[in-house]
This record gives C-alpha cells, sequence and structure tokens, in this order.
C-alpha cells in the first residue's frame, strides 16, 4: 500500500482540534488542490469561500445544527456549487444564455464536492484532520444571510480543518461496508433484508440489528434536521426550476 493510498484508509472525520494554526502557506497548498480537481469542461463550478469573520463563524455554528467546534476550526471552508459565474459571463458577452437548471446545478454539485475532497486529501498528507458538515445545507433563509448567496448559487458542503488532539488520533475509525455491497457489476443489484442486514449489521449490531436501526432512522433519516435540509434544498431549487 503506497502513502496516498494508506492516507485515504486512515482519514476520519475529526470534531476536537488543538490550538495549533495552520501555517498560512499549508492552507494556500489545500486551496490550490482543491482548484486542481477533475471538473467538468474545465469550468470550475463552484465558488470556495474561506470564512474567517469571528462572528460569521458564530452564525455557522449555531446554524449548522449548532455544533460549536465549526467555530474552534482552523480553517473553514464553504464549497459553493455555483451556476452564476458562468451565466453571468455568458450573458454579458451577449451570448442569450438559458437560465441555470437543475441538471446544471447537479453538475455544479459534482464540481464542488470533488474539489472538496482534494482539500481534504491535501490536508490529510499535513497530519490535519477534517469533518464534512452537511448541515450548511439546512436553514436556507440563515445561510444565505451569513454567507451572501445570490441566485443559482448553492451551499454543497462546509468543511472544519484542525489538527486532531491525541484522543481523535486514537479513536477507531468506523468500519465500513464490504466491497461485495457496495461494487456492483454492470448493473444496479436491488438488495433484500437478509443482504441488508448484513451489510448494514457488521459486527457491532448483530444481535440488537432491530433496535438499532429503529434508532439510527430516528436519529437521521426521520430526524428534524433532515426534514428541514429537505425543506431548504426543495427552496433552493426553485431557483433552477
Amino acid at each position: 500500500m503506497n502513502e496516498v493510498i494508506r492516507q485515504l484508509y486512515d482519514r476520519k472525520s475529526v470534531r476536537v482540534f488543538t490550538d495549533q494554526e495552520i501555517r498560512e502557506d499549508i492552507v494556500q497548498e489545500i486551496l490550490m488542490a482543491a482548484a486542481m480537481a477533475p471538473t467538468a469542461g474545465n469550468q470550475q463550478l463552484y465558488t470556495i469561500l474561506r470564512i474567517t469573520d469571528p462572528d460569521s463563524l458564530r452564525r455557522l455554528a449555531d446554524s449548522c445544527d449548532h455544533q460549536p467546534f465549526i467555530a474552534e476550526g482552523k480553517l473553514v471552508l464553504v464549497f459553493c456549487a455555483d451556476c452564476l459565474k458562468w451565466y453571468e459571463a455568458f450573458r454579458l458577452a451577449g451570448c442569450s444564455p438559458r437560465r441555470p437548471g437543475e441538471g446544471d446545478l447537479l453538475l455544479a454539485v459534482d464540481d464542488a464536492l470533488i474539489a472538496a475532497q482534494n482539500a481534504v486529501t491535501a490536508a490529510q498528507s499535513y497530519g490535519i484532520g477534517s469533518c464534512y458538515i452537511g448541515d450548511i445545507m439546512e436553514n436556507i433563509e440563515e445561510q444565505r444571510d451569513i454567507l451572501g448567496l445570490p441566485d443559482y448559487v448553492f451551499p454543497a458542503a462546509l468543511l472544519v480543518f484542525g489538527y486532531p488532539t491525541q484522543q481523535q488520533k486514537e479513536r477507531p475509525k468506523p468500519r465500513r461496508a464490504d466491497l461485495s455491497y457496495i461494487v456492483h457489476e454492470n448493473r444496479y443489484r436491488q438488495m433484500g433484508e437478509e443482504e441488508l442486514r448484513e451489510m448494514l449489521g457488521k459486527e457491532d449490531h448483530k444481535d440488537d440489528y432491530d433496535l438499532w436501526i429503529q434508532a439510527f432512522c430516528m436519529r437521521k433519516y426521520n430526524s428534524d434536521f433532515a426534514r428541514e435540509m429537505t425543506r431548504s434544498v426543495k427552496e433552493y431549487l426553485k431557483q433552477f426550476s
């Protein structure tokens, strides 16, 4: 296993950081690595917001499901799917462009998330931990106000970076499902109950699978924050309809 693969295997979400600052030259390398990511037609359909304002960090920590560690990150980036800049470039050049649609948004989200993962991988190579915050897709009204987001710009991911504490380094990474369940050959294979139990139960939940999955459903899928995320995404999508 080479060093890049090992780091990909080892990487896990980090939510507790030391006081060590990230040097600015390393920050710039992380940002440049993001910009070097694969992108549709070399359009780079994203804008990266580096959040440094203490009040904005505090508000993001509160609006993203009340997670104080967001404001404690040493580098906080919001990766926005940006369908506005090319639309404006086309419009100002007299191209009579159509308005951005849902397909444009999905392509821009792809671009933004690929760039975000490049940043995560670059940070990992320096021993810098990171955590994705999907809650940036909730509370549309608050997020747009904090970040100054115009129409056709969608906050696809928030990333918090910092050097992990020793406890975070030693914390085991959650197990991933076996590849036999994740990789299907040629065509999608819908799994039945037994296979889903085998995939999700793993060794940790074989004996209490029903109780565990019911609790997980309530905590994640049926949660208030999941319903709010759906509402917010629907509001964003109205711009593209």
